[in-house]
């Protein structure tokens, strides 16, 4: 499916854009801006809202891993917690998440409260399946993070279908013509076509890095209430929409325009 709808029509059905994929500086090593200047830039470009998801104790953080868990835990939410500061000062939506590693593998981790997490040092050990399971209970969501994507960092692809709830469909760095990194539109191919093998549910985002936003995420025909709406709404298959900025899918990856 293709030119369905006008990019004037697709907005107008759809007004509520959120970017789900977003780094800080306080908290991932590869952030560039804090995440008060991330807040100001999202809400410059349009957004309704942002997730805030840094790299945790698996990836690239930027907060030191032999720390206490509570300490920890502390320190590693401090670019959600400024970006939410920000936020609530300009009128732009800021919820919490994170993006867990595995040596390669990643999943955008929605729903943990920070005070839940300070009580599940467990986490820290959890395997794929041990992480679904505890997200899963803690009424969170697991969606695998550009499950195609190849880069030096990546040994090799592996794909968890029983321990997620959905993938990343889309991602802006994949195939916006602004991404300077992991540029390969096929990425994105193939990971709407692993959706729909499993009927999984589906997010877009531009797993941005710096104030220089690239316009890709998920947006609503209504306003979000807070990040278990967001959960809700994607676990539930409801009406959204995927974006890389440039291009706009269905939320089951068919092109729009």
């Amino acid at each position: 499916m293709k030119n369905t709808m006008t990019i004037e029509e697709i907005k107008a059905k759809y007004p509520y854009l959120y970017e789900t994929h977003l780094h800080t500086n306080e908290s991932s090593a590869c952030g560039h801006n804090s995440g008060a200047e991330m807040a100001k830039a999202h809400k410059d470009a349009g957004y309704t809202g942002i997730i805030v998801t840094d790299h945790n104790w698996g990836g690239y953080t930027a907060v030191d891993r032999e720390l206490p868990w509570s300490e920890w835990i502390d320190k590693f939410f401090a670019g959600f917690r400024n970006a939410k500061a920000e936020g609530d000062k300009i009128g732009l939506q800021v919820f919490c998440g994170y993006e867990a590693g595995y040596g390669g593998p990643e999943f955008l981790i929605y729903g943990l409260d920070p005070e839940w997490m300070k009580e599940h040092e467990e986490l820290k050990t959890a395997t794929p399946a041990e992480q679904y399971v505890l997200v899963s209970g803690a009424g969170g969501m697991v969606i695998q993070a550009h499950p195609y994507r190849e880069e030096w960092y990546i040994e090799e692809i592996k794909l968890y279908p029983d321990d997620v709830d959905g993938c990343e469909a889309v991602n802006a760095t994949h195939s916006n013509s602004k991404s300077t990194s992991h540029n390969n539109p096929d990425f994105d191919v193939r990971a709407i076509a692993y959706a729909k093998e499993h009927d999984f549910c589906t997010t877009a985002g531009s797993d941005i890095h710096s104030v220089n936003a690239l316009g890709g995420g998920v947006a609503f025909p209504t306003k979000l209430t807070d990040i278990y709406d967001f959960i809700n709404r994607v676990k539930n298959k409801e009406d959204y929409v995927l974006t890389n900025g440039e291009h706009w899918y269905t939320r089951t990856g068919d092109l729009i325009l």
